[in-house]
């Protein structure tokens, strides 16, 4: 089957910054839904027509994959409103920041803790690859029609390296899928 909006396709990837440092591997395959929000616009254009078996290889610029750096989602926020527990690494969505957080931080934002000082905790809106050039290499696994329900959100259940909010006490995520 051809690759085409309104399928479903399961993907294996290698993802490497353009100095070939190694960022992400899946090795077991993913579905994502093509026409849908699973996807960023470029790997959809250059899924177009494959099949399984294909293999490619795409450079994607920040703009076109996780955006550029916004300084303005980076908060210095108190130590003391944080829990002792707390780790760098560890994520808090925004509606659920402690109390006396930044009024400025948009709720609508996953923050991960960058630093931890004595004082006060770094924490960043940004997704931990944006600002970063990248080079993926995909392999298409599987191809089939996606369900009505799937069409219906959008999505076969996995967004493209969705950030995944870690629990207290979890420590950092080690892959960004």
């Amino acid at each position: 089957m051809e690759i085409t909006p309104q399928c479903v396709v399961a993907l294996t990837w290698t993802l490497k910054d353009t100095l070939g440092e190694e960022l992400d591997v899946l090795e077991q395959p993913v579905e994502f839904l093509v026409g849908g929000d699973d996807l960023f616009d470029k790997i959809e254009q250059a899924l177009q027509g494959h099949e399984k078996g294909a293999r490619i290889d795409l450079h994607l610029e920040p703009e076109e994959a996780f955006g550029d750096f916004n300084d303005k989602l980076v908060f210095l926020e108190p130590r003391a409103l944080f829990a002792a527990e707390i780790e760098a690494g560890m994520s808090f969505e925004g509606h659920a920041l402690p109390q006396g957080c930044s009024a400025d931080a948009p709720k609508d934002v996953l923050y991960t803790v960058s630093e931890i000082y004595p004082e006060h905790v770094v924490l960043d809106g940004n997704h931990p690859l944006s600002g970063i050039a990248l080079r993926l290499r995909l392999k298409v696994e599987a191809v089939r029609e996606a369900t009505e329900e799937e069409i219906g959100r959008g999505s076969a259940g996995t967004g493209f390296f969705k950030v995944q909010v870690q629990a207290p006490g979890a420590g950092p995520a080690d892959t960004l899928h």
